[in-house]
């Protein structure tokens, strides 16, 4: 009878215990607020929202103004009267060559001439009165993805900086059909850079009117996501396993973009996360923490453009660029603040 007892005691703890974990999750995931009237999701061509031509002036300004090395390019060094000095080096993912007698010699962002320099200062060190010249096999660095609605979705490489409408005829548009009239025409596309930028692109002025000025000049592993018309998408970007574009399913929370994601990486601060809604100009900090108490009311349902920011470690916020033009309003991220 003891025993019997025993066990029928520890049947109801455990029970108890799985009851208790589904509450939570019911209570964090299933629970969370509904979307507003409209839902939040119709997508109104009249009001979609691109970043102004002032906000992609200033994203344009990070690229730099001549090329620079990197990882893949492939060089020739050739030191005058010195063969066994001389010979093809690929830069390896550390940014370095090895150099015969002078050793490691990093050469990543560098421009031809500094790196010439550099590779002309290590032989320095052990012989006088070198000529050394530095000549380019391959530009295999400079590469721009493109992922989306396009013929040859991938990593496309440029011997240059390519601009916006150099990768997107490489890339190549997809024929027009599918669901509406232009389901697969090219009206949009969105820039990512790095874990910390991003732009909205009107496609139309540089496609159809031929205005340059949207003709961006791209710098190498920016990605370039082209939607189709009626795609919705929320975007995760910062210190987060896999940050980019990921498509907007109904009623989808905040916690299963989160998760989409991969979560916040060693370098992120899960207990200062941003929630942008550009839709309605308005920002909001989410923490962890609170979220596993739970507070249903912390876990929102997303809406199209959503975005989720994870800063990094040592910031605190972050500032964004935003053009106060109502519907047309432009969104670029940076991180900046740091934590006192």
């Amino acid at each position: 009878m003891c025993i019997t007892s025993t066990n029928r005691r520890s049947r109801r703890g455990a029970l108890g215990l799985v009851l208790g974990v589904m509450t939570l999750l019911r209570t964090v995931t299933a629970q969370a607020p509904p979307p507003p009237p409209d839902g939040g999701y119709a997508i109104r061509q009249k009001s979609q929202r691109f970043s102004s031509l002032e906000v992609l002036k200033q994203f344009e300004r990070q690229a730099p103004s001549s090329y620079v090395f990197g990882e893949g390019d492939e060089l020739v060094v050739d030191v005058f009267g010195h063969p066994e000095l001389s010979g093809k080096h690929v830069i390896g993912p550390d940014g370095k060559i090895t150099l015969p007698v002078a050793g490691v010699v990093t050469l990543s962002n560098l421009s031809r001439e500094d790196a010439n320099q550099s590779v002309a200062d290590a032989y320095g060190k052990f012989y006088s009165g070198l000529s050394v010249e530095l000549r380019v096999e391959s530009y295999t660095s400079n590469r721009i993805f493109i992922l989306g609605r396009v013929a040859s979705p991938g990593a496309l490489h440029f011997d240059s900086a390519p601009t916006l409408l150099e990768a997107i005829t490489r890339a190549g548009s997809l024929p027009v059909g599918g669901i509406g009239a232009d389901k697969a025409a090219m009206n949009r596309c969105v820039i990512f850079r790095g874990r910390d930028t991003v732009v909205w692109v009107d496609l139309k002025p540089l496609l159809k009117d031929g205005n340059l000025a949207y003709n961006l000049q791209l710098q190498r592993n920016d990605v370039l996501y082209i939607p189709d018309s009626d795609d919705q998408s929320v975007y995760v970007m910062g210190e987060v396993l896999h940050p980019g574009a990921y498509r907007l399913r109904p009623d989808m929370t905040f916690m299963e973009a989160y998760a989409d994601a991969g979560g916040v990486t060693k370098d992120g601060v899960a207990n200062h996360i941003q929630l942008i809604r550009p839709s309605r100009d308005s920002k909001r900090q989410i923490s962890m923490r609170d979220l596993m108490h739970p507070d249903p009311n912390l876990n929102f349902v997303l809406a199209d453009g959503d975005i989720i920011y994870v800063p990094k470690r040592g910031l605190a916020k972050f500032g964004y660029f935003m053009d106060q033009f109502g519907s047309s309003a432009g969104l670029a991220i940076v991180g900046q603040e740091l934590v006192p």
